[in-house]
């Protein structure tokens, strides 16, 4: 089972991805712990990714790619992955899409958890008012406005992911707002259809 999340900050990608690694046994994919991943273990590329880090530059799309390329290749990616928070660029999707089809792997789904982001903004603004009123700290990067400056950068960058996926006929939306439970009941139909349609074109 490979799959993509895609959706902003806050969407829920994270839990559901969490649930899903827990029930099917597959990891769950950033390109923050590929990158570390790489770099601690010495190759070649984890290499290329280092000097660019180390100088503070933003390691490219190539590297990026070849990294996520490495990493769906070894042993606990056997039964599948899920990718969250790559591809963020339509090039990255495109790049994926040739890498996969080299591999002859074939993606599950895409799934987009759709959300209503000034009520995610809400959400935020309640959430630091009750860390405050319990007298806990709040993180510098938790709040309102690094989280619009977040979505904002979303919807520049990653957003046209969407339109891309939806050309390819592999985007499913789903509504993010809804209770937890209820998403991951939406994503497990999806993943059902999935399996029944690739079973019906193996008997054929």
């Amino acid at each position: 089972m490979r799959l993509i999340f895609l959706g902003p900050p806050g969407a829920g990608k994270g839990t559901q991805a969490k649930r899903l690694t827990d029930k099917y046994g597959i990891p769950q994919l950033s390109t923050g712990d590929m990158l570390r991943a790489a770099v601690s273990a010495g190759s070649e590329i984890g290499k290329r990714a280092k000097e660019v880090m180390d100088s503070g530059g933003l390691v490219s799309d190539d590297i990026v790619n070849q990294i996520v390329s490495e990493r769906v290749e070894q042993a606990d990616c056997a039964n599948g992955f899920i990718l969250d928070g790559y591809p963020r660029t339509v090039p990255q999707a495109k790049a994926l899409s040739e890498n996969l089809r080299q591999k002859d792997f074939v993606l599950d789904a895409v799934i987009e958890l759709k959300v209503d982001q000034e009520a995610l903004i809400r959400r935020i603004e309640n959430r630091v008012a009750e860390t405050i009123a319990a007298g806990g700290t709040v993180r510098s990067d938790d709040n309102p406005e690094s989280f619009r400056k977040r979505l904002s950068e979303y919807r520049e960058k990653t957003a046209p992911l969407s339109a891309y996926y939806q050309e390819q006929g592999e985007l499913v939306v789903l509504d993010g707002m809804a209770d937890v439970d209820d998403v991951t009941a939406a994503i497990e139909a999806v993943l059902e259809k999935d399996a029944g349609s690739s079973a019906s074109a193996a008997r054929i």
